[in-house]
């Protein structure tokens, strides 16, 4: 079995008075997609910015390689080998797209950051027929693709994407799934928070549902697809 790269453990994490995350507790295993599910509002994008150091958890600790990041400040995570690409896609819509490329290498050395930069647009042609175009005229479609694109650039070991489908048509939400199974192919880990529960347990290892911040059940994600509280709840069944 392969190693886990991501250890959560007990996290609870309060905005102000509100108890967001109630004690969550799970694991990314070296070369997995693992997705979190659950409603809007259930704490999926709340458990991402956690790990990745833009929340604290009050309790328990988060280990990524064996290593405690609980208290380690946002760039340094993303130094150790973990990327967010953001909800909403928060592209910097005055900076073109070869630009906001290279905001995401910022920690890589200057001489790595165009093979960097040329690896994305292997990956999307489409960005390099744009590459001197401003980010904000893109399509959405094209703009989660450079949000993608700019959370690759600093050579993740671990991806975390968070709703990369929303507000996408269902052409281009197809396309967005392709590219992750095309990433987790090529060797990137990946945790997944996705609204879109059919998509994301269709391409999942293993999965967690998430209800008002707590965790209330796990498995793989054929395990969680075939589930019938699950079908009921997310996949419309």
């Amino acid at each position: 079995m392969s190693e886990v790269i991501l250890s959560v453990e007990d996290i609870n994490v309060y905005y102000g008075a509100i108890h967001a995350i109630k004690g969550v507790s799970f694991e990314v295993r070296e070369g997995e997609i693992v997705t979190l599910i659950g409603a809007n509002g259930a704490g999926k994008s709340t458990v991402l910015n956690t790990v990745s150091g833009m929340l604290r958890s009050k309790t328990g600790d988060i280990k990524f390689c064996g290593k405690s990041i609980a208290h380690r400040a946002p760039h340094l995570i993303v130094s150790d080998g973990i990327a967010q690409c953001p909800e909403g896609r928060r592209v910097f819509a005055k900076m073109t797209v070869e630009e906001n490329l290279e905001m995401g290498g910022y920690v890589r050395q200057n001489t790595e950051l165009s093979d960097s930069v040329a690896h994305v647009f292997d990956l999307f042609p489409r960005l390099l027929e744009r590459r001197k175009q401003l980010a904000g005229t893109l399509s959405g479609g094209e703009q989660q693709m450079l949000a993608i694109g700019r959370a690759l650039m600093s050579k993740p070991r671990l991806m975390m994407l968070d709703e990369p489908s929303m507000g996408l048509a269902p052409i281009l939400v197809e396309q967005i799934f392709d590219i992750i199974k095309e990433l987790h192919a090529a060797g990137t880990t990946i945790l997944l928070v996705e609204q879109n529960a059919q998509a994301a347990l269709s391409i999942a290892d293993r999965a967690y549902v998430l209800e008002t911040g707590n965790v209330t059940l796990s498995g793989t994600g054929a395990e969680l697809m075939a589930s019938d509280s699950v079908r009921k709840a997310y996949l419309g069944g």
